[in-house]
């Protein structure tokens, strides 16, 4: 192992880079695209006239740049970003990053796939759609459960689609307008409480009880006739695994309700433990993080729906199918919620999730869980020396899986540096941002850290060390730590308030131009 040595001399690029829309320079030109020929033309006929006038565009506004500025635009960003390819990016507690295989890019990469068109007749896409097929034999494996859709496009929307399941079976029951309660817990993620809400469905959350575990007699006062489902995280998002779940699931299911496990943190768990011996109608997990593909938030990004046989009617169409000869899509599906996403997945991502699977065997997906729990268990040891911190629920005798959500309570208390300032400073080191936890904010001054299985000794001794060296800064010249970042592309922001303030957000330059340059 290498010495652990800290970037003293770091220093990210600035270089105070325009919108591109900003560097637009009317006439300039990087590619000119041919006009068709007139045998083209003639071939294609009238391609306009077959577009609604609704859907025509009036004009097209597109900045206007050569080829050598567009390069050094995009350049000069990458080198103002922190992330997986230029530093030690263990930060995103609960989010699963770690090293994606650079080959599998390659896969879909390739004209073979990139070109590849989702309404092309299915005898053409009979490689696409075995791919799909045989992830998801493989998915039900990991759960124990007996259908999976790849539809959703993120964590998110596959806890929507199973609240929209939810529904749809007490609605065929003739219960939902009794049925409208769903539990979940605090310190699972927020979208189990979102997703429902969104599906129409009151919530109730549970707290924890003093060793930090959802209160199992909460659960009890909370069920009646009422609940439709419980949608719940496990291990939860401070890195501790329920060791009841399975009473969880009985409680719920001797009231009649459902259950779904949202298991997006199953880099703990992955031939462990499944949803299926803890008696679950449905559960998910992130394709991206877990299966070795970029953390997709929603964007390049692919969900995994599982469910038992029963609930399968309702999975969004089409499905992918095999009659033993020929892999097609399915769409006659008459109790189907219908489609929750354009076509059937983030079909890179699936077969990028595929492969690196299929180049791990059963045995590696094993070996992934025992290295995150590892690395975790270690990460903590180092951590819990640092003067100022400490973790929720400590002393409770229970191992933390593959996270631990951290407090910088004493060193606030101490030194009025808290974990906004500590995160700051690390950027001068070349850390990223690290996550702090859900809002609000149940765990006083919150970091938390999941070092998953990809991630060396050195790695965490490194992002140990910066953590150690920050909290002495705190102790011996806060002022350096309360000013930070010193060495990043950007500092602080202006107009902290600004963010939660949507008539100041502009997500397009369109609406930029419309809500400041107007003004």
């Amino acid at each position: 192992m290498g010495i652990v040595k800290i970037k003293e001399d770091f220093h990210e690029a600035r270089w105070c880079e325009p919108i591109i829309y900003e560097l637009s320079t009317p006439g300039q030109r990087g590619v000119l695209v041919p006009l068709p020929d007139e045998e083209t033309k003639n071939a294609a006929g009238d391609v306009l006239s077959a577009i609604p006038e609704g859907m025509r565009r009036k004009a097209l506004h597109l900045p206007e740049m050569d080829q050598k500025h567009v390069l050094q635009h995009y350049l000069r960003l990458s080198q103002e970003t922190l992330g997986a390819n230029l530093t030690n990016d263990i930060s995103e507690g609960t989010c699963t990053m770690k090293y994606n295989p650079r080959v599998n890019e390659d896969l879909v990469a390739g004209h073979k796939f990139a070109e590849l068109h989702p309404l092309q007749d299915d005898d053409t896409t009979q490689g696409v759609l075995e791919i799909h097929y045989k992830f998801e034999q493989i998915v039900k494996e990991i759960s124990g459960l007996d259908r999976v859709t790849f539809q959703p496009g993120g964590g998110n929307h596959a806890v929507y689609t199973a609240a929209s399941i939810v529904r749809a079976y007490w609605e065929e029951k003739g219960e939902l307008d009794q049925r409208d309660e769903v539990i979940t817990t605090i310190f699972s993620h927020p979208c189990d409480a979102a997703a429902p809400h969104v599906a129409g469905f009151k919530i109730i959350t549970l707290y924890p009880d003093k060793d930090g575990f959802p209160d199992i007699e909460a659960l009890k006062a909370a069920v009646s006739e009422r609940t439709a489902a419980i949608f719940m995280t496990n291990p939860e998002d401070i890195g501790l695994y329920n060791p009841r779940v399975a009473e969880f699931v009985e409680i719920v299911h001797g009231v009649g309700g459902l259950c779904f496990y949202d298991q997006a943190n199953a880099n703990a768990f992955l031939g462990v433990a499944r949803a299926k011996e803890a008696g679950f109608d449905m559960c998910h997990f992130n394709v991206h993080k877990t299966f070795g593909t970029p953390h997709g938030s929603s964007g390049p990004a692919c969900g995994a729906l599982c469910c038992k046989e029963e609930f399968a009617k309702y999975l969004p169409a089409p499905t992918v199918e095999f009659d033993g000869k020929k892999y097609y899509l399915e769409y006659n599906r008459p109790q189907s919620i219908g489609k929750v996403r354009d076509f059937i997945s983030v079909a890179g991502v699936v077969v990028k999730a595929y492969a690196w699977t299929m180049n791990l065997g059963a045995d590696g997906l094993r070996e992934c869980a025992d290295i995150s729990v590892i690395n975790n268990n270690y990460f903590e040891k180092k951590l819990l020396e640092i003067p100022g911190l400490s973790e929720c629920f400590a002393g409770n005798g229970h191992r933390r899986q593959e996270q631990v959500r951290y407090s910088w309570a004493k060193l606030k208390e101490d030194t009025g540096v808290g974990t906004v300032e500590v995160c700051n400073r690390i950027v001068d080191y070349s850390l990223p941002h690290y996550w702090f936890s859900h809002h609000p904010w149940e765990i006083p001054e919150p970091m938390t850290l999941e070092p998953c299985e990809s991630y060396s000794k050195d790695d965490l001794d490194e992002y140990a060390a910066i953590l150690k060296r920050v909290s002495e800064e705190a102790y011996h010249n806060p002022e350096i730590v309360m000013n930070a970042p010193h060495k990043a592309s950007a500092h602080k922001r202006n107009d902290e308030a600004a963010l939660d303030d949507p008539n100041k957000w502009a997500t397009t330059w369109k609406a930029y131009v419309r809500k400041h340059r107007s003004k």
